[in-house]
């Protein structure tokens, strides 16, 4: 290993170096990974120079390359400035609730109630019975089909789940 080296490190830095345009970092990775891979085969150490200096440029060739799909993938910029911080965007949630508050206009004023107390408002089925006048199992059956109707006028509207 250490024969294999001393003959090609130098020719494999240089062919490394122009494989990552000068990156000098990337250049070191790409020779270790190679004389790694190197290690692992030792079919390599027994071949003629030209051969193991063919095999090598190769693997160096194929390391670099797996470099810059991966680095493609990523799409890693590199910078001396920060980005700038994400401002929250609260437009898409806004949107949201005219469309369920205008579907909740077009429900009816029972139902509207109902979902108004138990969703909006946070009341407890009992809670909501106690200020509607009426059973907890009215409230139960009035928020389901209040559900299904609100599902409905959605629809219509075009949002989909």
């Amino acid at each position: 290993m250490r024969a294999l080296h001393d003959e090609h490190a130098t020719a494999l830095w240089s062919y490394a170096l122009h494989l990552t345009s000068g990156d000098r970092s990337r250049a070191e990775d790409v020779v270790q990974e190679t004389l790694l891979r190197a290690w692992r085969h030792p079919k390599v150490l027994d071949q003629s120079q030209r051969s193991a200096r063919a095999w090598l440029f190769t693997v160096a060739r194929r390391i670099a390359i797996d470099g810059w799909r991966s680095a493609a993938a990523r799409a890693e910029v590199a910078t001396d400035e920060l980005p700038e911080l994400a401002v929250p965007d609260d437009t898409e949630r806004a949107v949201q609730g005219w469309i369920v508050a205008d579907a909740l206009g077009e429900l009816s004023l029972r139902h509207r109630e109902v979902l108004l107390l138990c969703f909006f408002q946070g009341m407890s089925v009992g809670d909501a019975a106690a200020a509607l006048g009426v059973a907890e199992g009215t409230v139960k059956s009035r928020t389901h089909y209040a559900l299904r109707a609100l599902r409905l006028v959605l629809e219509e509207k075009g949002v989909t789940r």
